[in-house]
């Protein structure tokens, strides 16, 4: 059984598949009907309007409707377009056990513990029938596929079939009697017709109640399921029906049973927690599917796909009872496939689908995969089984012809093995089932045993090669050397597809695509939501894939996409051009057209294959958002220029790429605030200064246009925009005006009409403005105001005047032209051209002699310089008389060369990458990315290596390390400085290799780590654990060159967390209180455990002399003794050794413990980190991705107490400080 398949929810009581989208409803106990997208794994919808359990629902075939039936005595008929029920069906008097649609009329065929069965009409939205004659629940009623019966099942031990035409008749048949009639004469009863339903067969066999019954789909055979756990085989002819045979098996009642839509087959489940499969014409039982802990209610099939869904008490499950996927190889232009037990090959240029032969039979496996070696016309068929013990190959020759219509039926070799591969063209490797390989030859036999590498599956790599698959890796493996090549990480590989010419493989997974090369080196992966089916490469070099829904493409630089979207899943063998060739899952080859412009586009963007790119972009309808953000993403939104319609687009655009003439047209026609002002913000960047003045007037921006027309030089405007501030009565804006032109009795003006009387006042004294100045000394009152005094050194606020107006804009560097702008001139220059010999092509004679050329070899005027180009005869009627015979001109006069547009083209030059942009390219460690600035990249990096989830502690660390990335030194006066980037690796860095120089040093650490030790002697626990824990925090933050150093740093790592966990529990016990003997017992045990943290010998003998003398205290003498022997051994101060032997005497007279404590000194353990009790070794235990701080389990996904910034327990790469541990 292969499950697509699962949810978890209460109970599952009814299943019914779509049927043909991919949706499946289940209804719960609770009451809900869930709306499953079995494909994509998600829930669609909820339906909750049932009061109790639902167990009957059904999809109707052709309308958006579903109906089901519950405890509440209600059948609902719903549209899951609207999401409502449209109505609901009254008329049950106890719980609704089944309900099912007619697949043709509009009836609704309902079953209920009320003993009834009935039928509605949901059109008419009335119970049409009655069916009475179950004396017990009814527990399913099923219509018949294709004839007017009904099948029902009781508790009562009897299945009964009934016969519903005269019901047809009546209310479906037109014709006398029929419908017409019935419609005419609604109150006229037919005495002697037949009743609308009879019973037609009665079927008494079972021994207990019967809780399923079901038609076979063409045959006339019934199945029943009941409490005696036998499933029971009826067959039915007009005259009567019989029991057939039993299938006994299940040791619980049997819950519902079905056949098999297509195959002879019968599925039962049943409460004892299986599914199983059993063979319609042997009767037996082929297989069993169980479940550990749930009972199963239902199964159902699906209309035409070969799925299955089985309810149980925690939710369902969508099943395959066997693989789909056919088994097919390709070589040249010809495909090999297996179908219906025979092997048939497909000629693709020919389009001829032939049998090539008949496979042998007697294995009930299905064929898994295929290998054919072309040399030898040889094929290798592996067959598994669900045991893969039993999994076989067969070795066959290939008959060079044969009778397509009765092909030969060659004899195979067999063997059992799970895979065969053609590794050269007369031998053949084996994975046999103890899975170890053996090479044998084309009689099956033998050659050699290869030691390999542990591995589950292997698959074809070329000549003398294989790829073997483990659970988490894929090896390339070398049979003739036997030795192991390369190897690549991916999980549970299900296919391995080669590019023709070998150079890259597609390893396939059930949601992951790993692109590699020749020696496996992972180039991209991919990773699907639904699951990836099949793929092949196309000539180009894109691989084409397929899942369950969509054909995909895969480019090997990892830019992917959809091409298409599936009904059902294919199976790509070939892509050629725009076709796929492809075999469905009834084995079927089919063509399908696919649009290959957008990935061919892409490749030739990514090969730099522009006159390509640009064909596609003047031809090809490359319309959409994916592409234009596609194209900016890889740094060409020139292209994406050429082919944008709208404007807003075709605005930012131009604007990335700097291309102002075409930002200036979409914004005129947006016209727009916000696009100005950004037009402007560009211009302003270019030195565009015209552009910067309209986009100022548009946005009416007065004062920064002021500034403009003052950086320029032009005095005229600017004196313009004074009188403007003037009339808009701008106080502000006209004095900064009056201000920028030196018109200082402009500002006199201003400051006396605003009221500020001592500031005119003063401003024309200053400037020397007499008659001003007596005009305003006459204003002020001599008894209030007093008249400033003027500062005889003042400086005079005149700017200095433009040497010269810029009129034309900035210049900028002369750039070579892009291709596609270069291009797209062209484009244009050459339509002018076209245009212009078209025009010349309809002169008439008079143009003839006249117009010839007189060039030398230069392509210049002749020696004698007469003319300077037309040699026009005046003879020839001298109709064009200019008169520039007589001009004259001076000397003096020099021409010069016109610049055409085409060689003063001036584009502002691409930035480069900023060295710290190259470093985080560079790098994988944390601390390279901190110096880049790239703060972001820099957490994730923590949070994947040592598993940082609170950054806060790091924040000072980041700033610190940051502001050590970059030296600045003065340039030029009055500019910002200039920075240098000091590399690490600076003698082979160039420009896109460099590493950043680190400051801090392992060895820098080490010393601050003698600090904190000095800080422990001294008893000052909270400063040093501050200390210790900067040091911890600032270790994934090193750069190391070595292993040793490597090394070195680790155990600096654990040194800091044995000091950071010792002194924090020692801080916590001195703050405990000791009233009680409890809290004197906790005190005791803390003291203990300091004990055992991993100290200096000197810092060791402090907390053993704590700890003895609490436990000598608490009489707990043998304990104390101990303590006494180890510090003994320490080699104390003479005056504490001989006091500790004092104690030591003292307790070996008494070697007792009088109180149980929470300690055991001879059990190994490490200390909770949150709890401060030991984790005695063997006891799970999560541990501190960074400092390795164990912790009981429940504090898992809490945050460490020891570096305060890790996540307990999360699963990490681990502490990254050298490019070696990357290698």
């Amino acid at each position: 059984m292969l499950t697509k398949f699962e949810t978890k929810s209460a109970r599952v009581k009814g299943l019914s598949f779509h049927p043909k989208r991919p949706w499946v409803l289940t209804t719960l106990h609770t009451g809900v009907i869930q709306l499953w997208d079995y494909r994509m794994c998600t829930l669609l919808d909820k339906f909750d309007e049932h009061d109790g359990p639902v167990r009957g629902v059904c999809f109707h075939s052709q309308q958006p409707l579903f109906v089901s039936g519950g405890d509440d005595y209600k059948i609902k008929v719903w549209n899951y377009k609207h999401r409502r029920c449209i109505f609901t069906l009254l008329g049950h008097l106890d719980y609704i056990r089944t309900t099912f649609f007619h697949h043709d009329y509009p009836w609704i065929l309902s079953a209920s513990d009320d003993q009834t069965i009935r039928i509605w009409n949901w059109q008419s939205r009335t119970c049409i029938s009655v069916l009475t004659g179950h004396n017990h629940y009814v527990m399913c009623a099923n219509f018949h596929p294709s004839e007017d019966l009904i099948v029902s099942a009781s508790l009562d031990q009897s299945v009964r079939v009934w016969d519903i035409s005269g019901l047809r008749r009546k209310n479906v048949a037109p014709g006398p009697g029929g419908l017409d009639d019935h419609l005419k004469h609604p109150g006229h009863t037919d005495l002697f017709g037949a009743a609308d339903a009879v019973v037609k067969h009665v079927l008494e066999g079972h021994d207990r109640g019967v809780n399923w019954a079901a038609f076979h789909p063409t045959m006339p055979l019934i199945i029943s399921g009941a409490d005696d756990r036998q499933v029971k085989l009826w067959r039915m002819n007009e005259a009567k029906a019989w029991e057939v045979d039993t299938c006994r098996g299940h040791y619980n009642n049997v819950s519902c049973t079905i056949f098999h839509p297509r195959q002879e087959l019968i599925i039962s489940n049943s409460e004892d927690k299986s599914i199983r499969v059993w063979d319609l014409s042997k009767r037996t039982c082929l297989q069993t599917f169980r479940r550990e802990t749930d009972r199963f209610w239902v199964i159902a099939a699906h209309p035409t796909l070969n799925l299955f869904a089985a309810g149980h008490d925690s939710g369902m499950i969508v099943f395959k009872l066997e693989r789909e996927r056919p088994a097919f190889v390709l070589h040249a232009n010809v495909l090999y496939y297996v179908k219906d037990k025979f092997l048939r090959m497909l000629d693709f240029g020919t389009s001829k689908d032939v049998a090539v032969m008949q496979l042998r039979g007697g294995s009930k496996a299905n064929v898994y995969s295929m290998s054919y070696n072309p040399a030898e016309n040889a094929v290798l068929i592996c067959c598994r089984s669900p045991n893969p013990d039993n999994s076989t190959y067969d070795l066959y020759a290939v008959p060079k012809s044969s009778d397509s219509q009765n092909p030969d039926a060659p004899e195979g070799r067999r063997s059992s093995g799970l895979t065969a591969v053609w590794v050269a063209r007369n031998r053949f490797a084996v994975l046999d089932r103890t899975h170890s390989i053996t090479i044998k030859n084309l009689k099956n036999e033998v050659s050699k045993k290869v030691q390999a590498p542990n591995c589950d599956d292997m698959f074809y790599a070329g000549t003398g090669s294989l790829l073997l698959r483990d659970t988490d890796s894929v090896t390339l493996f070398d049979v003739q050397q036997k030795r192991t090549l390369a190897s690549v990480k991916m999980s549970k590989v299900r296919y391995v597809i080669w590019s023709s010419d070998m150079s890259h493989v597609a390893l396939l997974g059930k949601h992951l695509i790993t692109i590699c090369n020749r020696k496996m080196e992972t180039l991209c992966s991919i990773h699907e939501n639904t699951r990836v089916k099949s793929g092949a490469w196309d000539e180009s070099g894109v691989f084409i894939y397929t899942t369950s829904n969509h054909i995909k493409y895969a480019i090997t630089n990892g830019d992917h996409g959809i091409i298409r979207t599936l009904d059902l899943p294919i199976y790509i063998t070939r892509v050629k051009g725009n076709s796929v060739f492809c075999l469905d899952r009834e084995c079927r080859p089919r063509v399908l057209g696919i649009d290959s412009t957008e990935f061919k586009f892409k490749l030739a963007l990514i090969n730099r294959k522009y006159d390509e790119v640009l064909n596609m972009v003047r031809n090809a309808k490359l319309v959409g958002q994916s592409i234009i953000a596609y194209l900016q993403e890889k740094g060409y939104p020139e292209v994406a220029l050429h082919f944008v319609k709208d404007e807003k687009t075709r605005f930012g655009l131009a604007l990335e790429c700097g291309n102002l003439e075409i930002a200036l047209e979409a914004a005129r026609a947006l016209d727009s605030k916000a696009c100005w002002e950004k037009l402007g913000e560009a211009a302003l960047l270019q030195g565009n200064h015209q552009i910067v003045e309209m986009a100022y007037q548009r946005t009416k921006d007065f004062d920064k246009l002021s500034f403009l027309y003052l950086i320029t030089g032009n005095l005229e405007k600017l004196r313009k925009m004074m009188k403007i501030a003037e009339i808009r009565k701008d106080t502000s804006g006209h004095f900064q005006n009056a201000l920028f032109l030196g018109d200082v009795a402009e500002r006199v003006k201003i400051l006396k009409n605003c009221g500020q009387s001592s500031l005119a006042y003063l401003t024309a004294a200053t400037h020397g403005l007499t008659e001003d100045t007596d005009a305003l000394k006459m204003t002020f009152d001599p008894e209030k105001d007093q008249i400033p005094e003027v500062d005889p050194n003042a400086c005079l606020l005149m700017p200095p005047p433009p040497v010269m107006q810029c009129e034309e804009n900035w210049p900028l560097l002369t750039v070579s032209r892009g291709f596609f702008e270069g291009a797209m001139t062209t484009r244009g220059k050459t339509a002018l051209a076209a245009a212009d010999m078209a025009d010349d092509g309809g002169a008439g004679e008079g143009w003839g002699h006249d117009a010839d050329l007189a060039l030398d070899d230069d392509g210049f005027g002749g020696p004698d310089g007469e003319d300077d180009g037309l040699r026009v005869s005046a003879a020839d009627g001298g109709g064009w008389d200019v008169g520039d015979e007589d001009l004259d001109l001076p000397a003096d006069l020099e021409v010069s060369a016109e610049v055409t547009g085409e060689e003063g083209y001036f584009v502002a030059p691409t930035n480069g990458t900023p060295q710290s942009q190259v470093w985080a390219n560079n790098s994988h460690l944390p601390v390279d990315h901190v110096l880049a600035g790239s703060f972001e990249s820099a957490c994730r990096l923590l949070h994947d290596q040592v598993g940082v989830v609170d950054f806060t502690p790091y924040k000072p660390l980041f700033l610190s390390t940051y502001a050590r990335s970059r030296t600045a030194y003065v340039g030029l006066p009055s500019l910002g400085p200039l920075f240098g980037f000091p590399h690490r690796n600076w003698k082979e860095a160039g420009a896109k290799q460099g590493i950043p120089a680190v400051g801090v040093k392992l060895s820098d650490l080490i010393q601050r780590l003698q600090v904190a030790y000095q800080l422990t002697t001294g008893g000052k626990f909270a400063d040093a654990a501050l200390k210790l824990r900067t040091i911890l925090l600032s270790i994934p933050l090193l750069v190391v060159e070595n292993k040793q150093e490597i090394s070195e740093a680790q155990q600096l790592l654990a040194i800091c967390k044995e000091y950071i966990l010792g002194l924090s529990m020692e801080l916590m016990r001195k703050e405990l209180p000791k009233v009680t003997l409890e809290e004197q017992k906790r005190v005791c045990e803390l003291a203990a455990y300091f004990t055992h943290c991993n100290l200096q010998p000197v810092h060791q003998v402090l907390t053993l002399r704590t700890a003895l003398n609490l436990f000598f205290k608490l009489k707990n003498y043998k304990t104390a003794s101990s303590f006494a022997r180890r510090l003994l051994e320490l080699g104390p101060k003479p005056d504490v050794a001989q006091q500790t032997r004092k104690i030591l005497q003292a307790c070996d007279k008494n070697p007792t413990d009088e109180h149980q404590l929470l300690y055991d000194e001879h059990n190994p353990f490490n200390l909770c980190g949150k709890s401060y009790k030991p984790i005695y070794r063997g006891k799970p235990e999560e541990k501190c991705p960074l400092c390795q701080t164990g912790y009981q389990p429940q504090y898992k996904g809490e945050l460490c107490t020891v570096c305060t910034t890790s996540e307990i327990g999360k699963d990490c790469l681990g502490l990254r400080i050298s490019s070696l541990q990357f290698r």
